[in-house]
């Protein structure tokens, strides 16, 4: 296997590289049951099923600095077997007191760390993106989506409500309950929207690190993603509502379906309309200038 060049001014060596690759295989052995577990979570439960987007973002991340590897130096130090120390307490905290995230969490810094004591932390610093997206890796506790899902049903039936009230049509609600031309409409949480508040989220870190942007503009997208992802479904829920109460339930549920994929794809083009309008109003969104901006 030969290497690049700059690899090999920098004191990388073949060695290193299938060092690296036996710690992470030693680092999936040791955690491979808490691996599994999130993956299985990640299939059975729609709300989790971000987690299988999250290697693709990591991989984009990585790809895209990859001129970074020039900067990285192999060298000794104490961040690997200090995230193997810090993720064996949180995974052993995790799995005997029955508190998921701490064993899923633990169970990623174990693996991290088992890269960093071979690479060095230069690798951590040049590809920190790539790293923190791996915590959406972590299962949303139940307590917690439970404390977010049901306010945010409530506030969801209350806009769809109000909405209906300023067209004229007529809409009872009873806490979560919404009632329209004697269909009863339930806002559970798979309409919540949180499904795709986490996958936009992980989409948005994906793009606004993935592109050379300045830290502001970057700041600004991640955090308008959530605001984008529940102002989409809001405008999801009002024609799945008509469709529940004028046409058939096969129908409505299936427009629900479809319409989630399609109001992620529509949240995300707000985002990058965001972009747009800063450059619109002339307001530097890139590191340098471009001679076309």
């Amino acid at each position: 296997m030969n290497l690049p060049r700059f690899w090999l001014r920098n004191g990388w060596t073949r060695w290193h590289i299938l060092a690296a690759v036996a710690m992470l295989g030693a680092g999936f052995a040791v955690t491979w049951e808490a691996w599994r577990e999130m993956l299985s979570i990640g299939w059975r439960d729609e709300e989790s099923n971000h987690v299988f987007l999250v290697p693709v973002i990591a991989v984009w991340l990585i790809w895209v600095r990859r001129d970074r590897f020039r900067q990285c130096c192999p060298r000794g130090t104490v961040a690997g077997p200090a995230f193997i120390a810090i993720g064996a307490i949180l995974s052993w905290i995790g799995y005997y007191y029955a508190i998921e995230s701490f064993w899923h969490a633990g169970s990623i810094l174990i693996v991290v760390g088992c890269l960093l004591s071979v690479t060095g932390v230069d690798v951590l610093f040049r590809f920190l993106p790539a790293f923190i997206v791996l915590i959406f890796l972590v299962p949303v506790p139940g307590t917690v989506r439970m404390a977010v899902a049901v306010p945010l049903q409530g506030v969801l039936a209350q806009v769809t409500q109000f909405i209906f009230d300023i067209v004229g049509v007529d809409v009872a609600r009873q806490g979560n309950l919404l009632s329209i031309n004697g269909q009863e409409v339930a806002i559970a949480e798979a309409c919540n929207g949180m499904r795709m508040v986490f996958t936009l989220m992980l989409v948005s870190i994906g793009v606004a690190f993935g592109t050379p942007l300045r830290n502001y503009v970057r700041l600004i997208i991640i955090l308008a993603s959530p605001l984008s992802a529940i102002l989409c479904n809001v405008i999801r829920m009002i024609p799945t509502v008509a469709l529940y109460g004028y046409a058939s339930q096969p129908i409505a549920k299936q427009f629900h379906d479809w319409a989630g994929w399609i109001m992620l794809f529509v949240a995300f083009l707000l985002l990058m309309g965001i972009i747009g309008a800063l450059k619109w109003a002339v307001i530097p969104v890139r590191p340098y200038t471009l001679a076309y901006d």
